[in-house]
């Protein structure tokens, strides 16, 4: 699986979107973190959203990133526990073409040693969409730090081997010949 790494590395353009009846940009500590952190690895900001808690404004908000062939992954945070407005998990499933089916039990399990028996209350996932990964986090600042440290950096990494997620998104008009690793 070495064919799915490479050694230079490939800025990738990443959607944040913020699910929350209660916050606003200025008070999203959770997108702020996420950014800060796709900044920090080299990446770049598609775009950054905030809509409610509601299936059809996530998936609207949702569907434009994943059509847009400038974003290759959308971060989502918020919505993912059991309130009855925690609505992320089924307005995200439907709309993806495949679940990376580790990535909740991944983040659960790197969770616990965090919040303990608390980690089972999440309901993060990921998947992939037109080519475009989205993945689906809890609503806090340390919660996306821990998606991104133990999950996301590596894994939004051409360098990191054996694999990575990089070859199975969409190429950038500027990434048609030089994407990490290789796509059929």
């Amino acid at each position: 699986m070495a064919h799915l790494s490479n050694p230079e590395f490939q800025a990738l353009r990443i959607a944040v979107l913020t699910v929350s009846d209660t916050r606003n940009l200025a008070s999203d500590g959770s997108g702020q973190t996420l950014i800060e952190a796709l900044e920090g690895a080299g990446h770049a900001l598609a775009e950054r959203a905030l809509v409610p808690d509601d299936i059809w404004q996530i998936r609207a908000r949702l569907c434009a990133w994943v059509a847009d062939p400038l974003v290759q992954v959308v971060l989502i945070t918020g919505g993912t526990g059991f309130t009855a407005r925690d609505n992320t998990p089924q307005a995200v499933a439907p709309l993806l073409d495949k679940m990376v089916d580790g990535f909740g039990e991944l983040f659960r399990q790197i969770s616990l040693s965090e919040i303990g028996t608390s980690t089972v209350q999440s309901r993060a996932l990921a998947g992939i969409s037109n080519g475009t990964l989205v993945c689906c986090l809890p609503g806090s600042p340390g919660a996306c730090r821990t998606a991104w440290n133990g999950i996301l950096r590596e894994q939004l990494d051409c360098r990191t081997r054996p694999c990575n997620f990089v070859p199975h998104l969409k190429r950038l008009p500027e990434q048609a010949t030089a994407l990490c690793g290789s796509r059929a």
